[in-house]
């Protein structure tokens, strides 16, 4: 899926300001140059006039940030380092970690999206892209996972 996308479809599920997305990416990394003028052309459709492309290195600060924001930040810890590029698995296992999903959670949010996904399905998402049991997460199944974890986090309003 496109960073924009993931970044819209996010920023709708928990109803944050574009204001609140800067405090977000900024709990991943203080120093990314971002202001709300860059994330309200991040937010603009392709064919807009200001449109701005959102690039891997927001898109991972934003989602770490997310982690930071629902989960705190172990300060112990040494910081993780970003990833230089952000597939459909990575969103979906950021995703996992910030909203503290469970393997009945994820399975329940495809079944609300009404794309419902068997056991082994999930897991091969979640392995190591070495592992002969990977699988690529398609860009059908994130927008089923972020629709379905949408309408959990934000009810049917």
């Amino acid at each position: 899926m496109i960073n924009n996308d993931v970044l819209r479809s996010v920023r709708y599920m928990l109803d944050l300001s574009d204001n609140k997305v800067v405090e977000i990416v900024k709990l991943s990394d203080a120093d990314i140059p971002i202001d709300k003028t860059d994330v309200q052309a991040f937010l603009k459709k392709d064919d807009e006039e200001g449109y701005a492309e959102c690039s891997n290195q927001v898109l991972a600060h934003f989602l770490d940030g997310l982690v930071f924001h629902y989960r705190g930040k172990d300060e112990s810890l040494p910081p993780r380092p970003i990833e230089k590029r952000v597939t459909n698995n990575v969103v979906m296992k950021k995703l996992r970690v910030a909203f503290q999903l469970k393997d009945v959670d994820m399975h329940q949010a495809f079944q609300d999206a009404g794309f419902p996904i068997s056991k082994p399905e999930l897991t091969a998402l979640f392995r190591q892209p070495g592992h002969k049991n990977f699988r690529l997460c398609g860009d059908q199944l994130l927008r089923n996972f972020l629709k379905g974890l949408t309408l959990r986090v934000r009810g049917n309003d």
